[in-house]
């Protein structure tokens, strides 16, 4: 095979539709955009617009509200950690930190902290120390004989 051999598969590449050049091209005169109108003119913008009636984006409510500042945490469920630490790639007896979290992968990146939440039985005793945890998820870890410390969160800057 040389260069000059190479070609794309038929049909996988399609010519460009050339608008308003001449009668025989089939899109000549007006180019498909029919006669006259704001439509045909250059510079339009109608998106949403329904002729003067109150458009749907106006009439519906509005509803909600988006913190700006609201903080986001990576969540881990129990279970995972357990399902980890079987596996080998937690160590049960060095305290679980969020930076181990991530080491080991179970946490992608750390965002505003880690929040672990009570899905999925421990039996491990386990040492963790994290920035959030639910109530049910510190009970089970106590329960099995580990420690699940809350530290506060890094201040923003």
């Amino acid at each position: 095979m040389r260069l000059n051999e190479l070609r794309d598969n038929p049909g996988a590449t399609k010519k460009r539709m050339r608008v308003g050049r001449g009668p025989g091209s089939g899109k000549g005169k007006m180019g498909g955009r029919g006669i006259k109108g704001q439509k045909s003119r250059s510079g339009v913008a109608i998106n949403g617009y329904e002729g003067g009636q109150m458009p749907l984006y106006q009439r519906l409510p509005k509803r909600g509200f988006n913190k700006p500042n609201r903080k986001k945490f990576a969540v881990v469920n129990l279970g995972l950690i357990q399902k980890f630490v079987d596996e080998g790639k937690v160590n049960a007896n060095d305290p679980i930190t969020e930076e181990s979290l991530v080491a080991a992968g179970l946490v992608r990146r750390v965002l505003d902290g880690v929040r672990v939440l009570a899905k999925g039985d421990v039996t491990a005793k386990l040492a963790i120390e994290v920035t959030g945890a639910s109530k049910s998820a510190v009970e089970a870890v106590e329960k099995a004989g580990g420690t699940l410390t809350i530290k506060s969160a890094p201040a923003a800057e």
